[in-house]
């Protein structure tokens, strides 16, 4: 999706890198994307994310870890919604593959990525993340969580991460998405904030992963987008008195400079991106 927006954009000299356990690898490049270059790679491995950066202007980080559901915990919970007839059933239950867990993706690879972008001379680097980073107490966190208290906290993770960029030196963009939606671009009200308020006030918490694509294109050449960072979401199609965000670029004018905060995480854990950066 960020390719195709690209090009459509009229940008060309693309290159994707794609971690091997990315199931879109493999895939035969349509004919709008058989200009782009494909690095397959992974990003714990410095040659590989070298060779991905060397004579890159500029770089959007999509990677991120992905939960797998634990097939035994779906029959658990059909088991007490169909025989036992309870109300509230419970969640499933998630799991993150070998080498595939929060810290090791969106912390250690995220600052691989970093590193190799500032040692490359990167002039932007673009991160995309989630929405609900300053809230311990997210349900996303809890995804990969073992009973010691150990493993998941993906948003924390990818918070560390972030606060990790702001403090390379380099220039940056960094987004926090809502939930992504499968859904044509150019037909939404874009919303902006930041700190996650959009969470608490906006009615509608996603966004097209078309109009993502299309602000973080929009972010590569808009002197206001750098060093920013900020949550995006849309207001649904039908919503009253929406109007349509033809330019994404104007999301950065809706933000009218602020950008957020990184002082603190509310919640009752004491997550691991809180201790100062190392």
């Amino acid at each position: 999706v960020l390719a195709r927006s690209a090009l459509c954009a009229g940008r060309s000299g693309l290159r994707q890198f794609r971690a091997m356990n990315d199931p879109l690898h493999h895939a035969t490049s349509t004919e709008m994307l058989k200009d782009s270059e494909i690095i397959v790679g992974d990003i714990t491995n410095e040659d590989d994310l070298a060779t991905a950066m060397e004579g890159v202007g500029a770089v959007v980080m999509c990677t991120s870890a992905v939960p797998q559901i634990k097939k035994w915990s779906i029959v658990k919970l059909l088991f007490k919604k169909k025989i036992l007839r309870r109300k509230d059933a419970g969640r499933p239950s998630f799991k993150f593959i070998p080498n595939g867990t929060p810290e090791e993706v969106d912390w250690l690879g995220a600052r691989n990525q970093i590193d190799a972008a500032k040692k490359a001379g990167v002039g932007h680097f673009i991160f995309v993340s989630s929405m609900g980073g300053t809230d311990s107490d997210n349900f996303l966190n809890t995804i990969g969580r073992q009973t010691d208290g150990s493993g998941g906290d993906i948003l924390l993770w990818k918070r560390r991460a972030e606060r990790y960029l702001i403090a390379s030196g380099l220039s940056y963009t960094i987004v926090h998405p809502g939930g992504l939606v499968d859904e044509e671009a150019g037909k939404r009200e874009l919303v902006v904030d930041v700190d996650d308020k959009l969470m608490a006030t906006s009615t509608s918490r996603t966004v097209p992963r078309a109009d993502l694509a299309r602000v973080c294109i929009a972010a590569l050449f808009e002197e206001k987008a750098k060093n920013s960072a900020f949550d995006l979401a849309s207001k649904a199609p039908d919503a009253e008195g929406s109007v349509v965000t033809d330019d994404a670029s104007d999301v950065f004018k809706f933000l009218k400079g602020k950008t957020c905060s990184y002082d603190s995480v509310s919640g009752a854990r004491v997550p691991p991106s809180i201790p100062a950066l190392r």
